[in-house]
């Protein structure tokens, strides 16, 4: 297993007129949180990682499970995180209403991977089917964040669905185990939904179906980072996005690289999610660079929000969102 590199120096020549140069290989320290726990669908981070693509950007990287986009927002925010991965429409809805001072410089994903999940036989196949439902999920996740637009976009009342706070790594025992009719879950989290259900089918809501357009996760970072650090966040986010990359070309390896780190994930499980995050992060005919960030697109988004009312006409601008200077070309 490959680890970063420490802070050396090294003497490149000896010379006889006097103190040989130096050229310094410096690492940099850095922290990033995960987008939601550590399953195979935020793995391409530990790819990055054993493949040696942080220590090529002499970056030193400590990487903490996060747990859900807006508690990610807060902690890079206030500077106890470098970077984090948050949903763009979380992201967006949270930056409108308590002016967090973040920007987004990378799209992980060009569609939206926002969904709920439900097994066969739980009584939900549509969204109809929602009302008078228990959904579990974390308290302050990208779907919780998220339902109202779906919802209203689905035709159903957000009021009359009940969210159960619940931690990431209990939501798909809680499913299995009939404890709530549905999660708030990512589509690709399908085979870890069904390994824990032990051969019942999944149900899979995605929001996209009804709210198209949206951005899936995106890499954030501090305002402040983004301007003073503007070098090291651009070396961050390509050895990243190179690391995405790899994952989504290489699934099989992505499962026992993900294991190497954290010794309870399903390899099995987590390379299948890779599998099918693939088409997500670069969709069919998408022509543009994995992480493109398009002002357009951002604006197309914000006028569905506001539509929507989750978040007030005004409230929020593209640049508010995105530092559009540090995203992929």
């Amino acid at each position: 297993m490959r680890k970063a590199i420490s802070a050396v120096a090294v003497l490149l020549a000896v010379t006889a007129c006097g103190t040989p140069p130096q050229i310094s290989t410096e690492t940099t320290e850095v922290s990033y949180l995960t987008s939601f726990n550590t399953f195979g669908r935020d793995a391409y981070v530990y790819v990055a990682q054993e493949r040696g693509f942080f220590d090529e950007a002499k970056l030193k990287v400590t990487i903490t499970p996060g747990t859900g986009s807006v508690d990610v927002l807060k902690l890079v925010a206030a500077g106890r995180a470098d970077f984090g991965i948050a949903d763009f429409t979380a992201t967006a809805i949270t930056t409108a209403k308590e002016k967090l001072p973040v920007t987004t410089i990378a799209a992980i994903h060009q569609r939206s991977l926002a969904a709920i999940v439900a097994l066969e036989g739980n009584g939900i196949s549509k969204p109809s089917d929602l009302v008078g439902k228990k959904i579990g999920d974390q308290p302050g996740s990208t779907n919780q964040v998220m339902f109202p637009v779906y919802a209203k976009a689905a035709g159903i009342d957000p009021a009359k669905v009940e969210f159960v706070p619940s931690a990431p790594p209990a939501l798909p025992q809680l499913l299995a185990a009939g404890q709530v009719d549905g999660i708030g879950q990512f589509v690709v989290g399908t085979p870890l939904i069904e390994a824990a259900a032990k051969g019942k089918k999944a149900v899979v809501l995605p929001y996209g179906d009804f709210v198209p357009d949206l951005y899936g996760n995106a890499l954030v970072t501090s305002r402040e980072f983004a301007a003073t650090k503007s070098e090291q966040a651009q070396a961050f986010r390509d050895a990243l996005l190179k690391g995405l990359r790899y994952a989504i070309e290489h699934p099989d390896e992505v499962g026992p690289i993900l294991k190497n780190y954290q010794p309870t994930q399903d390899s099995t499980v987590a390379s299948a999610e890779m599998s099918l995050m693939a088409p997500y992060v670069k969709p069919t005919a998408f022509l543009g660079p994995i992480g493109e960030l398009t002002e357009p697109r951002v604006e197309k988004i914000i006028g569905k929000l506001v539509d929507a009312g989750a978040v007030p006409a005004g409230s929020v601008r593209p640049d508010d969102l995105v530092n559009f200077g540090l995203t992929p070309k």
